[in-house]
């Protein structure tokens, strides 16, 4: 049985041990067979991936055991979405997007809308997404163009949204659109609906293929007049860019970190595979001393992505303020990453290029963790402003949401296991 490293014994209970386990062991058993299909045919939505993942009620991860969810917490959900990305980027997208919608459904849902919607989400029986990203807008919330009016006895949502995780999967859509009037507060301006996928002016636009990722779906959705009634506004009306930057921060950017760190490890796997097996004279590229000096960067750089990932969750089991630390676990995370990437393509010459090696697709996908929840340098950006905060810098708001803080008491997680001492 594959043991855990040790750098993160202080993070792991013998429950995330467990789970670790029964993660790599349903990868190699149950994804990797499926990897060569989905290559195979990139425009193609995989389901089966979905169901096989359903009847291990993974999506429940972070849904209390009230509803039938697993109640296990972000360490958990980063050990799934980790060990599964190790050998698919594809099975490991299809559960980290499920799951950002599950949060604005836990953190702002009101009691009907969490009886009646996540015990479905637990066992897998229905998928969800979020939309919010907008085609000429990108991650400019405060541009929003999709709008939902109201008629006296509904809302009426027309806009279209892109880049939308599990697009072509989800049966509900978690979807953010402008509700107040032109010159209005971004923050008070937007307001997030639970829409059927199969409602009728719910349109998902032909899937394409991308990059990476084949088998995971972020498509285009887009919505004409569609109707919702009262009881599907989710949240508060002009709440929505509050449930958007929440679930990005709590549940986006340690999901996309968990991501990238399960590439970034299969990269250093597979090179450190090749450059042992590559003759080189009498023995193997890997007894050169620059190539050495090529896999000693890698795995000093794959150490601090592991470390950050999980120590960012681990904050957040425990209700500590975390927003940074979420933020440099998805930023860093890609950057070490990438820098990982870009040596392992190099160690492995022109075979980098050819399907015939995995590394081909492993750093394909690699590419897809930069965008999604903030790029580098928005993360950078909120870092220096936290930064500046903390120094009383003139220009920067005293008053800034925490989501970490706020919303503590809900993404609290009490261990059943008893942590290792420090």
């Amino acid at each position: 049985m594959p043991t855990t490293p040790a750098t993160l014994d202080r993070f792991l209970t013998p429950s995330h041990q467990a789970l670790w386990a029964d993660v790599d062991a349903f990868a190699q058993e149950e994804v990797l067979p499926q990897v060569e299909r989905m290559e195979s045919a990139p425009s193609r939505v995989d389901r089966k991936l979905v169901r096989l993942m359903a009847s291990r009620r993974w999506f429940g991860v972070t849904v209390p055991a009230a509803f039938g969810g697993m109640h296990a917490g972000h360490v958990a959900k980063t050990v799934l979405i980790h060990r599964l990305a190790r050998v698919s980027g594809a099975a490991a997208a299809i559960l980290q997007a499920s799951l950002i919608p599950v949060a604005a459904l836990l953190h702002y849902g009101n009691d009907d809308q969490r009886t009646a919607l996540l015990p479905s989400v637990a066992d897998g029986s229905m998928l969800m997404s979020i939309a919010v990203t907008e085609p000429d807008q990108g991650g400019h919330i405060g541009g929003m163009k999709t709008s939902a009016e109201w008629d006296g006895k509904a809302w009426v949502l027309s806009g279209t949204k892109v880049h939308v995780g599990n697009s072509h999967l989800a049966d509900r859509h978690v979807v953010v659109a402008r509700t107040a009037p032109p010159r209005t507060r971004t923050s008070q301006a937007l307001t997030a609906f639970l829409v059927e996928a199969d409602q009728k002016g719910v349109h998902a636009h032909r899937y394409t293929s991308k990059l990476g990722l084949h088998g995971f779906s972020f498509g285009v959705i887009s919505f004409d007049r569609v109707r919702i009634p009262p009881h599907n506004v989710l949240g508060e009306e002009g709440q929505g860019f509050d449930i958007a930057q929440s679930s990005s921060i709590l549940y986006g950017r340690p999901n996309l970190a968990a991501l990238s760190l399960g590439l970034h490890e299969s990269a250093v796997a597979l090179t450190t595979q090749y450059v042992s097996h590559r003759p080189r004279y009498k023995g193997a590229i890997a007894d050169l001393g620059v190539v050495r000096d090529r896999l000693g960067q890698m795995s000093a750089r794959v150490v601090m992505a592991r470390i950050l990932a999980y120590h960012a969750v681990d904050m957040l089991d425990h209700g500590l303020p975390c927003d940074a630390e979420l933020t440099a676990a998805k930023g860093l995370g890609h950057e070490l990453a990438a820098e990982a990437g870009r040596d392992a393509m190099e160690l492995h010459g022109a075979n980098a290029l050819t399907e015939d090696y995995p590394l081909e697709r492993v750093w394909r996908d690699m590419q897809t963790t930069y965008a999604p929840a903030g790029t580098g340098e928005v993360q950078r950006i909120r870092l220096a402003q936290a930064l500046l905060r903390e120094h009383g810098h003139a220009g920067e708001e005293t008053e800034h949401t925490q989501w970490s803080a706020h919303l503590a008491h809900l993404t609290r997680h009490a261990r059943a296991d008893p942590a290792p001492a420090l």
